[in-house]
């Protein structure tokens, strides 16, 4: 599955763990992940715009202002933030569950009864 492909079904379909791990990271990483995305990310996004926000960019209309920019800025922020959780906590976890099914395909052996039946057909032809 590709990268794409794995973001995508995390993004539209998820499970009770992908939300629990969203909802707990989000919880306590908040401080961390607002760092993140305020003190490195948004610089970054500012480098061809000039702004590490858009919080100014303002529709008027009539005499109401609508500020569009610090909607945009909120949906920049929240598409990083999911991006990072996906990477950072989803992937991972994928793998990990990818790992223990495949270590609990794999096939066990004969069990004690077929083991003691093998012995005590090798014991009746000698």
């Amino acid at each position: 599955m590709s990268v794409r492909e794995e973001f995508q079904d995390f993004i539209s379909n998820g499970n009770m763990v992908d939300v629990a791990v969203g909802f707990v990271m989000g919880v306590i990483f908040r401080d961390l992940i607002t760092s993140l995305v305020d003190n490195v990310i948004m610089p970054i996004v500012a480098i061809p715009f000039g702004e590490p926000n858009f919080d100014a960019i303002i529709w008027q209309v009539r005499d109401s202002d609508i500020t569009i920019g610090a909607f945009l800025t909120s949906l920049v922020s929240f598409f990083l933030v999911a991006v990072g959780l996906f990477f950072f906590f989803v992937k991972p976890m994928n793998a990990w569950r990818a790992r223990q099914e495949a270590d609990a395909e794999e096939p066990e052996g004969p069990s004690e009864i077929e083991l003691l039946t093998e012995i005590r057909d090798q014991l009746a032809t000698r």
